[in-house]
């Protein structure tokens, strides 16, 4: 298959000087290798997600020099397969049905005795209780349940989930790095807002694309330990991961759409040159 990455942005606002590293990292880790490089439009937010910044992420993308193998992949078209893994793990036993609000959750981490990954774990409601939940017609999410997912695997495969590092975790992690999926907790895998959260989408399509090498931010290391679980459950490969530096500004903080930080539309509009943005960004 050879060396297979891609460079996933989500569109919800105009990209900035990180994206254009990071994007123009994974580019050229395929490009020494002579491998494919594809470009995949996460958008399964309804809400923040916009038509407009998905244009404008291939306008930016295009200004820096950067081709894409394939066609585009739009998370938001294929809603109906991240539907029917939800329905497999579902029939599996592995998920669970979770009514707790964001309020109820950030509660529960105050109270529990060892944190976040404590109130995380929350686990099941009681059959009653979700029933009337039910009845009531409560919005809830889809949780993958660690317990079960430990079950189901057997304690030998769940001891041996391992990825390799080829990069730097945010600590200096590299080579073979045991997978600690109780970090994160039992993660949720879809809302009834939202088909499919973002750990399903992206280890479905990274397994569907045939991507072999994860080149990203070392922001999401951490998200890593979820998804290869994920990748074991569904019998999926699981890629090489390559986790960057995230680029920062004069102020010493990384680039962030949040922050408002100065985008590549903005650089360009001042006279600022592809040529000398890739040279300052090492490229």
């Amino acid at each position: 298959m050879g060396f297979v990455t891609r460079f996933a942005p989500s569109p919800t606002g105009r990209l900035h000087r990180g994206h254009a590293f990071a994007a123009l990292t994974a580019w050229r880790a395929a490009g020494e290798v002579g491998g494919r490089f594809l470009l995949r439009i996460e958008d399964i937010d309804p809400i923040r997600c916009q038509p407009a910044f998905e244009d404008a992420i291939v306008e930016d993308l295009a200004w820096l020099g950067l081709a894409w193998d394939g066609p585009v992949r739009r998370q938001s078209e294929h809603l109906t397969d991240y539907a029917a893994v939800i329905d497999d793990l579902n029939r599996r036993g592995l998920l669970y049905r979770c009514f707790r609000t964001r309020k109820d959750i950030l509660d529960a981490i105050g109270d529990a005795p060892h944190g976040p990954v404590e109130a995380a774990r929350h686990g099941p409601h009681p059959a009653d209780e979700e029933a009337a939940m039910l009845a009531q017609g409560r919005a809830f999410a889809w949780r993958l349940s660690l317990d079960r997912a430990r079950e189901a695997l057997g304690e030998v495969a769940w001891r041996a989930l391992a990825f390799i590092e080829e990069g730097l975790g945010p600590n200096g992690e590299r080579g073979l790095i045991k997978v600690r999926p109780e970090t994160a907790g039992d993660v949720i895998l879809a809302r009834k807002d939202v088909g499919a959260a973002y750990h399903l989408a992206v280890t479905h399509d990274d397994a569907l694309q045939g991507v072999t090498h994860v080149v990203r931010g070392e922001d999401l290391f951490e998200a890593t330990h979820v998804q290869v679980l994920i990748q074991t459950l569904m019998g999926w490969p699981t890629p090489a991961y390559r986790h960057h530096r995230l680029l920062v500004g004069p102020d010493g903080r990384r680039y962030a759409k949040r922050d408002r930080s100065v985008t590549l539309a903005e650089l360009r509009a001042g006279g600022l040159d592809a040529g000398t943005l890739r040279a300052e960004l090492g490229f």
